[in-house]
């Protein structure tokens, strides 16, 4: 898939690169992930109505939803095609109706956020420290947060994987990032709870810290400020 351009995805139309990318070595610009660290992870809750909503067994299902996942959040596919395809694995019939209460119960699912990571990106922004966000999300997830959620407008670059083309760990995520910043890679702190994401930002030149806690986080970046 072609990346979309990049003016399309800024945040905003008057951020400068030089801006964001911060005053000097001591200010990181800090990438973060979304899901996993600022916003939860699928509830119980929510994976069960998401089994139930599709008609089928928990054991079959979950295979077909991840299946289809990384075209799904890369842009590829919107989500009734997204939902047909996990239907076809399933060798179900999602008809249009049942299509609309699955993309309803699967942003639900994935709609809690972690109150403490929030007050620590507002935290951030009214210190002054650069911040950017690159996550894996499909457009709707993308609309639903955009339109609950103004904690997002501190985000100098918001790199959701449907508008920029590239999902992680693809190596154009993070190329898109660093140009979008303007910035050097070692000048990056990348923040995700993923080992494998991690991995692929640090071939990048970028640096990672695997997330585990809030509380961890606070004191990597008391260390490294």
């Amino acid at each position: 898939m072609t990346s979309r351009p990049m003016t399309d995805l800024t945040t905003s139309p008057t951020t400068d690169p030089a801006t964001a990318a911060g005053a000097g070595p001591a200010h990181d610009i800090l990438l973060f992930d979304m899901f996993g660290v600022i916003a939860r992870h699928q509830s119980e809750d929510g994976r069960a109505r998401l089994a139930a909503t599709a008609g089928v067994p928990d054991s079959l299902f979950w295979d077909a939803y991840w299946g289809s996942r990384q075209p799904y959040d890369r842009g590829d596919i919107a989500g009734p095609a997204y939902w047909r395809q996990v239907a076809d694995a399933l060798g179900a019939d999602f008809g249009p109706a049942r299509i609309a209460r699955l993309i309803e119960a699967d942003i639900a699912s994935w709609s809690a956020v972690d109150d403490s990571m929030v007050a620590l990106i507002e935290e951030l922004a009214a210190a002054g420290r650069p911040i950017a966000l690159l996550s894996n999300i499909p457009e709707e997830l993308a609309a639903h947060y955009e339109e609950r959620h103004t904690w997002l407008r501190h985000f100098r670059v918001r790199a959701f994987s449907c508008r920029i083309g590239h999902a992680k760990p693809e190596p154009g995520a993070y190329r898109w990032c660093l140009a979008a910043l303007g910035t050097e890679p070692e000048r990056v702190l990348f923040i995700d709870d993923r080992g494998d994401n991690i991995t692929a930002a640090e071939a990048s030149g970028v640096r990672g810290h695997l997330f585990t806690t809030p509380a961890r986080l606070r004191d990597a970046l008391r260390l490294s400020a």
